[in-house]
């Protein structure tokens, strides 16, 4: 009986969860298939269409994607903002949050102590400060300025979880590393880096998504030669309401791709948020 019980039981959540996948992935489905259709097929009738006309799918709208200069120019864009700003914060934050958890120096508290209070700023404080620093600098309308802004915002959060995770790591472990005679370099890479990979796996994907999806920072930091697909697609909608067939396909590949991410590295995401939760 009890066994009954908790097959019924497993079988009614894992219904509820392929209802709730179901309904999660519906959007994503709905804009994949109007990507699909012709605009005259969209101003007729919603997406749904296409399983009682399938002859309306047709991959037309990605061919005049990539033949539009402006949305594809945007995705490049915003591969050199996301990939070498999440490459930075984690590289960055994994030195900081080692030396922060185990390394002696002085002022080391009070350090990490501001690092903490940052993560209250809001970034729009920051915006206009940073904008006039950046153009005095000869950054500012360009992709490192953009990729700067997003790191110095983003490290706060990124040391303080690693730093967190870092502190976890078992005394006994550093101290056997050293007594062998290893650097703290060595100890580093080939200890601490292994043992964090669930934490540092997490923090890159926030971070990729995060700025793969951002819109104020490029708004203001990105001038029309290093403007992110976000901003793009916002000024498409504002200049060519109509333009369906190549607003949907651009919607699609900006949405798929931080999707892709997601489930390629899962497995380490959900390490990292159950990493601590059992001791």
């Amino acid at each position: 009986m009890n066994a009954v019980r908790r097959g019924l039981g497993n079988g009614v959540v894992q219904a509820f969860l392929v209802v709730v996948g179901l309904v999660w992935m519906t959007p994503l489905a709905g804009l994949f298939l109007s990507s699909l259709r012709s605009a005259e097929d969209t101003a007729k009738g919603g997406w749904w269409t296409v399983f009682s006309s399938p002859g309306q799918l047709s991959f037309d709208n990605y061919s005049s994607l990539l033949g539009n200069a402006g949305i594809t120019q945007a995705f490049w864009n915003t591969v050199l903002i996301s990939v070498p700003t999440t490459l930075l914060v984690v590289v960055i934050a994994a030195l900081a949050g080692y030396a922060f958890a185990w390394l002696d120096f002085a002022g080391r508290e009070a350090v990490f102590l501001v690092v903490v209070a940052l993560l209250v700023v809001p970034v729009q404080i920051g915006l206009l400060p940073v904008a006039k620093l950046f153009g005095q600098l000869g950054l500012f309308g360009t992709i490192p300025g953009v990729v700067l802004f997003h790191v110095a915002y983003g490290l706060p959060f990124a040391v303080f979880l690693l730093r967190n995770y870092f502190a976890e790591i078992p005394k006994e472990m550093l101290e056997a590393a050293r007594m062998d005679g290893g650097s703290e370099w060595r100890i580093f890479t080939r200890l601490v880096l292994p043992v964090g990979r669930p934490a540092i796996a997490s923090l890159a994907i926030f971070q990729f998504l995060w700025v793969w999806n951002d819109m104020l920072v490029a708004l203001l930091f990105a001038d029309s030669a290093s403007q992110p697909l976000t901003v793009e697609l916002q000024s498409q909608i504002r200049q060519f309401g109509s333009n369906i067939d190549v607003l949907a396909p651009g919607a699609f590949v900006s949405l798929i791709v931080p999707v892709v991410v997601f489930f390629a590295f899962q497995k380490h995401f959900v390490q990292g948020v159950m990493a601590g939760s059992v001791k």
